[in-house]
């Protein structure tokens, strides 16, 4: 254990044994650390530079079947006693919910105790030297392709953030751990022949500094994309096939996320409804909670309650096979807690490469981006607005924006068809390409 978490060990059981002091008959306290650093570059120069570092002692406080949570930046002993004294007092007031409560003891057990690979000290030790320099390699990457002409301005970041946790609870529960994290991106705007002004980006985040993409990759797949939208138009409307670029399904997987959860769930907002176990997208679709991935970006040993982290099916074959659920919303609903949130959200890949999924699809459109839209959780209607390429004899063709994608999730998914083999690699959702058939398109 690092110096720092046990540091925060020690504030975190101070409040716990200040919260049974002050009449708690069961607490929770989260004592965490961060440090977030982040550099912006344009046309040149440096725009903007943040760093800030973050303490607090997050607590929950359980008093005569009444909850309430309060956070706190002011550790200091006499600070921490006070605002103990005052969060069970504010919570006494407070209605009676016999559903909020810890979750049960066994939810800790088996704890992965193996190294997930998320510290890594050289991002620790990062200097705003080497994060200056790393922005400006950004730019002239972006700037270096054939084309660059066009460019009207070219915006990059580079970020990183350092954290140290430790939770405790008064029923057992008692873990910690430090993370890093690192991120780079550039964007590049560029001037079409009609004055609008397309732009696109590319980015990376790992936990490893030496995970990340080259300067180059990053700053050069910016500009390239920026130019290849230029002359984009609306193509016809109609019934097609279309395959969604890996980095933007994650546009996709959002939607399906808010069904899942327990509060959709108990306040009847969600299309996943008494489905488990039922066929909700095509047997080509498997969607996973994998938070034991090393160098996971979410990856963890344990969730935001304690409970243990486990690899779990979502999504399997197309069938429904579980809810994200909290122990509050598992208690309210008559279930077992899961967890109430994914950590690395992963669809299962195929064995077919983009080229080939472009080949087989002939016609079409590949979307490598989706712009607004809205989505209802209830219904499952949807509506998004997208932007790619034509896709003709199975080659891309010219760029086409102002589309619109619609219809309803699990007919959607329905009509899943292939995943690529080509998972998306800078996230903590990743998902390969994706080709879906007979979707409906709103163009011109």
């Amino acid at each position: 254990m690092s110096a720092e978490t046990k540091a925060l060990a020690e504030s975190a059981k101070t409040a716990l044994q200040l919260a049974k002091k002050h009449g708690c008959s069961d607490a929770s306290a989260n004592a965490s650390m961060e440090r977030e650093v982040n550099t912006q570059w344009r046309d040149g120069k440096i725009e903007k530079v943040s760093d800030a570092t973050s303490k607090s002692v997050s607590l929950g406080v359980y008093v005569d079947g009444k909850y309430g949570s309060m956070t706190t930046n002011d550790l200091r002993p006499a600070a921490l006693d006070k605002f103990v004294a005052d969060a069970v007092s504010l919570v006494r007031a407070l209605a009676k919910d016999p559903h909020r409560k810890l979750p049960d003891p066994s939810l800790y057990a088996g704890r992965h105790e193996g190294d997930l690979e998320i510290f890594d000290p050289d991002v620790a030790g990062l200097t705003s030297e080497m994060r200056v320099a790393r922005a400006r390699s950004l730019e002239e990457a972006a700037r270096s392709v054939p084309g660059s002409d066009k460019i009207v301005s070219v915006t990059t970041n580079v970020g990183d953030s350092t954290y140290h946790s430790f939770r405790v609870t008064t029923n057992g529960f008692e873990g910690g751990y430090r993370a890093t994290s690192i991120w780079v991106d550039a964007e590049t705007a560029v001037k079409d022949d009609d004055g609008r002004r397309p732009e696109d980006y590319s980015a990376a985040a790992v936990r490893f500094a030496k995970d990340l993409p080259s300067d180059a990759e990053i700053g050069k797949d910016a500009t390239l994309r920026a130019l290849a939208k230029l002359g984009a138009k609306k193509m016809g409307s109609g019934t097609m096939p279309i395959i969604v670029e890996a980095r933007a399904a994650r546009g996709l997987l959002g939607h399906l996320m808010g069904p899942m959860s327990g509060g959709a769930l108990q306040q009847k907002q969600s299309f996943y409804e008494g489905r488990i176990g039922k066929q909700v997208a095509s047997k080509a679709f498997t969607l996973t909670d994998e938070p034991l991935v090393k160098r996971g970006l979410a990856s963890r040993a344990f969730d935001s309650e304690g409970i243990t982290a486990k690899p779990r099916a979502l999504i399997e074959k197309g069938v429904l096979k579980s809810y994200l659920l909290d122990t509050y919303y598992a208690s309210k609903l008559g279930l077992s807690p899961t967890t109430g949130r994914v950590s690395n959200l992963v669809v299962a890949p195929g064995t077919k490469s983009l080229a080939t999924l472009l080949k087989d699809m002939k016609n079409g459109i590949l979307v490598t981006s989706f712009l607004g839209g809205n989505s209802n959780s209830t219904t499952g209607v949807f509506s998004l607005g997208l932007a790619g390429y034509r896709v003709a004899n199975g080659e891309k063709k010219e760029a086409v924006s102002e589309m619109n994608l619609s219809g309803k999730h699990v007919d959607f998914w329905s009509k899943l068809v292939a995943a690529g083999d080509d998972p998306y690699r800078w996230s903590s959702w990743r998902s390969p390409s994706l080709m879906f058939d007979g979707t409906s398109i709103a163009g011109k």
